[in-house]
């Protein structure tokens, strides 16, 4: 069949869908990765029944959400869990988040899955808190994320944006919260670009300050600091910032726009990932990174950089956004039932980006069954009003 896609003009073009998912996809999963540390952030699947609106706690169906990280488990990925792609705080609050922190951490102990998960503030209000508020309230999340017994990822925090006077009060926080907590974390360095409300992080806009002020964190707990996540969008900041970590400090690339470049490296070295375009790519990313494990840099790259087009047709601004067209590629895929988001977030993004979304995920050969994705694409299209 051939489908005709709308595009940002308006006008219709003809697609003919590919009839075979790419065959890296039918690849048994096989020993653990060896070179590479590599998590994939995962996406939430809503409760499409539940009478609930965009303001209303977020509802999700926890079976179908288990089940995708079952499936990550089952390529060899971690699952980086309740972080920005399970949309935080932007449709999931902290009850909901500290739920499937439970959930997960619990499935993982099960099936022998690697996880980490995100500690931040969002039980408070952005605005008129304190520092001791900011820190009691990291202090609450990391109590749950290790009592489940997952490793905690330190996210960067909305209230502490809002609060912090300069850097000395951003190592004030972080040298506290190092101080107990009882592994090595993971720090979270997300842009203004996934999140306004991040802008001036680290106490200045200026970046080169900001990072600085990062560096100095690390430097006085390098025991306690397992990686930093980097989500810039930046490759030449994050390769700078990579070597000037202490020895045994880890980067994790969150660049989804260069990940390919950033995580082969170079003669001085390389980044891990924690990634959320590996939600959409987890198989083909598993099968790569496999591939680099036997030290062939070439044969990773051709399998993954054609994936980058896709990626930052995803992650276009408004970048936030990007957790629509995961979950609108997850369900194309046939990982779950529907396209309802929490929050609502399915309408965040139009017609013609998620036509485009589907063009380029065919093209790759990303779904396991392209008679499915071809249909659900159809009937999209039709409740558009966009006839084939």
């Amino acid at each position: 069949m051939t489908l005709h896609l709308p595009d940002a003009h308006g006008a219709l073009r003809a697609y003919e869908p590919r009839t075979e998912p790419l065959p890296a996809l039918r690849a048994t999963p096989g020993s653990a990765f060896t070179s590479r540390t590599v998590f994939s952030a995962a996406h939430v699947v809503a409760d499409p029944y539940a009478d609930t609106g965009p303001d209303g706690p977020a509802a999700v169906d926890w079976d179908a959400t288990l089940a995708f990280r079952r499936h990550l488990w089952s390529h060899g990925l971690g699952v980086a869990e309740a972080m920005d792609t399970a949309q935080r705080g932007m449709g999931l609050d902290w009850a909901g988040a500290a739920e499937l922190i439970r959930r997960s951490a619990a499935e993982a102990k099960a099936t022998g899955g690697r996880i980490a998960c995100g500690v931040g503030t969002d039980q408070l209000a952005t605005a008129a808190v304190t520092l001791a508020e900011v820190r009691s309230a990291y202090e609450e999340q990391l109590a749950v994320v290790e009592e489940s017994g997952a490793q905690a990822i330190l996210m960067a925090s909305r209230a502490l944006a809002a609060t912090a006077q300069g850097p000395d009060d951003y190592l004030e926080v972080y040298g506290h919260l190092l101080r107990q907590a009882a592994e090595p974390v993971i720090l979270h360095w997300l842009g203004p670009m996934f999140d306004p409300a991040l802008e001036g992080y680290w106490g200045s806009s200026d970046l080169d300050t900001a990072t600085d002020t990062f560096l100095e964190v690390i430097a006085a707990h390098p025991d306690k600091v397992d990686g930093i996540k980097v989500s810039l969008l930046d490759a030449r900041r994050e390769v700078d910032l990579r070597r000037r970590l202490p020895q045994g400090v880890r980067c994790y690339t969150g660049d989804d726009f260069n990940y390919p470049e950033l995580i082969a490296g170079d003669d001085q070295g390389f980044s891990h990932a924690l990634l959320g375009i590996f939600d959409p790519l987890g198989p083909l990313a598993a099968e790569a990174v496999r591939v680099l494990d036997t030290g062939n840099v070439d044969g990773f790259r051709e399998l993954l950089d054609p994936t980058v087009e896709l990626s930052r047709h995803l992650f276009q601004a408004p970048t936030r956004f990007y957790k629509t067209g995961v979950v609108f590629l997850a369900w194309l895929a046939g990982h779950q039932s529907h396209f309802t988001m929490v929050g609502g977030l399915q309408s965040a993004r139009s017609l013609p980006h998620f036509a485009r979304a589907y063009e380029l995920a065919d093209g790759l050969g990303l779904f396991p069954d392209p008679k499915l994705a071809e249909e659900r694409m159809k009937n999209l299209l039709s409740l558009y009003g966009v006839n084939q």
